[in-house]
C-alpha cells in the first residue's frame, strides 16, 4: 500500500467495546492497515454510552472522530471525508445507517474507491432476501466492492445474486500484540467461560451450548461475561461477570480450564463466519470448545486445535474427559495455527491486493 493512502472508515466505534463486538476487529484491522502505508481516520457517533466506556485511548495508528449522532452531523462527516482515497461504511453503526449508506456513494471522486464493509454479513444477506424493497438492496450494486467480515462462498454468491460487482471476504484475525497468553486471574476461575453480549439472535444457541451444559455439570463452575445476561435465570454454579473491557480478554481467556465460542444464528446457517472471540481465545492458547458450523477446518483443526460440540451433552462430554494437560496441548496448537496463518498481517496484505485491483480497473472501465 502506498505511504499516505488515505483511508475514511465510518462504523460503530473504534475506541469501545461497550455494545460492540465488532471493535476488536477494526482496531486489529486499521492497525495492520497502518502498518502497510495507510493512513486512516475513523468516524464514529456519539452513541449508546461508548465514550462513556472506552476501552482504550484514541490510537496512534488511527485518527478518531467522534460525532454528535445528529443527522446533519453525520453528513459533515461524509463531506470531510471525500478526499480519501478509500471511503468505507461498515455495517451496523446503529446511527442514520441508511443515510450513511447513501450518503458515502455521494462522495466518490474520479479514481477512488467506496466500499461498503459488512460485519454480519449472513444476517444482512438474509433481511434483504427477506425484504426485496430493503432500501440497502438498491445501493448494493452502486458500491466498487463489497468486504465482509466472514461467510466465504456463501456470502459471496449471496451478494454476487444482489448485484455486487465484487464481495470478498475479509476474516477475522489475531492482533497478537493484544491478545496472548496471560497468567491466570482468579476472578475468572472456572471450568469453562464464555464471552458474548446477550443478543436475540444467539440467546438459543447460549442456553442450549452454555446453560444446559451447566445444569449437566453441577459439580464444575461456569463464568459467563457479557451485556444483558443480568436479568437472566443461572443455576447456582454459573457467574455472571458482566461486561468486560478488553483490558481483561486476555486473563478471561487464559484463565478457565476451558472457553467456549458459540455463533450466531445466521453465521450458523451460512458457515465460514469465525467469530472475534476465537482468535482472541487461541491467540491466548485458550481450550476452544466450538458449537459445530461449516468450514471451521479453514481455520482450527477439530479434535488437535479446537474442540467440535454439537450440543450441550458434548460441552459436558468435554468437561469430563478432556484433562487439563489435554486442554493446554490443543490451546497452545490452536495459538501456533493462528499466528501462523491468521494474523490481521494476513488480512491487510489480502485488503492491499484487493485495493490494488481495484485502483487498476479504475484506470480502465469502472
Amino acid at each position: 500500500m502506498k505511504p499516505g493512502y488515505r483511508i475514511a472508515f465510518f462504523g460503530s466505534s473504534l475506541v469501545s467495546a461497550y455494545w460492540n463486538g465488532a471493535a476488536t476487529y477494526y482496531r486489529g484491522l486499521i492497525r495492520a492497515l497502518h502498518e502497510r502505508g495507510a493512513e486512516i481516520c475513523f468516524y464514529e457517533p456519539d452513541a449508546y454510552e461508548r465514550q462513556q466506556h472506552r476501552d482504550i485511548a484514541d490510537p496512534d495508528w488511527a485518527r478518531v472522530r467522534v460525532y454528535p449522532a445528529k443527522e446533519d452531523q453525520a453528513l459533515k462527516m461524509v463531506e470531510e471525508a471525500r478526499d480519501a482515497d478509500l471511503v468505507v461504511k461498515a455495517s451496523g453503526i446503529g446511527v442514520f445507517d441508511e443515510l450513511l449508506e447513501r450518503a458515502v456513494l455521494d462522495a466518490r471522486k474520479p479514481g477512488s474507491v467506496v466500499a461498503f464493509w459488512d460485519v454480519d454479513a449472513p444476517a444482512t444477506l438474509e433481511r434483504i432476501e427477506a425484504n426485496p424493497s430493503d432500501p440497502f438492496r438498491a445501493l448494493i450494486s452502486n458500491y466498487d466492492l463489497i468486504f465482509t467480515y466472514g461467510g466465504g462462498d456463501p456470502v459471496v454468491r449471496g451478494y454476487q445474486r444482489a448485484g455486487a460487482r465484487l464481495c470478498v471476504p475479509i476474516y477475522n484475525a489475531l492482533d497478537e500484540s493484544t491478545h496472548y497468553p496471560v497468567a491466570p486471574d482468579l476472578r475468572f476461575e472456572a471450568a469453562l467461560a464464555f464471552l458474548g453480549n446477550r443478543l436475540p439472535d444467539r440467546e438459543a444457541r447460549v442456553c442450549e451450548f452454555f446453560f444446559c451444559a451447566a445444569e449437566l455439570c453441577p459439580n464444575e463452575r461456569f463464568i459467563i461475561g457479557g451485556n444483558g445476561w443480568d436479568t437472566r435465570a443461572m443455576s447456582p454454579n454459573v457467574r455472571w461477570a458482566g461486561h468486560v473491557y478488553t483490558k481483561d480478554h486476555n486473563a478471561f481467556n487464559s484463565t478457565p480450564r476451558m472457553v467456549l465460542n458459540i455463533c450466531r444464528d445466521s453465521m450458523v446457517r451460512f458457515g465460514f463466519s469465525p467469530p472475534t472471540r476465537l482468535f482472541e481465545a487461541a491467540g491466548a492458547a485458550a481450550c476452544l470448545i466450538t458449537d459445530a458450523w461449516e468450514g471451521i477446518e479453514l481455520f482450527l483443526e477439530p479434535g488437535k486445535e479446537v474442540l467440535v460440540a454439537h450440543d450441550s451433552k458434548q460441552v459436558a462430554e468435554f468437561l469430563r474427559y478432556v484433562t487439563l494437560e489435554q486442554a493446554q496441548c490443543i490451546g497452545q496448537a490452536a495459538r501456533t495455527r493462528i499466528l501462523s496463518e491468521h494474523t490481521y498481517a494476513h488480512r491487510a496484505a489480502k485488503v492491499e491486493r484487493v485495493l490494488e485491483g481495484k485502483s487498476y480497473h479504475h484506470r480502465g472501465a469502472i
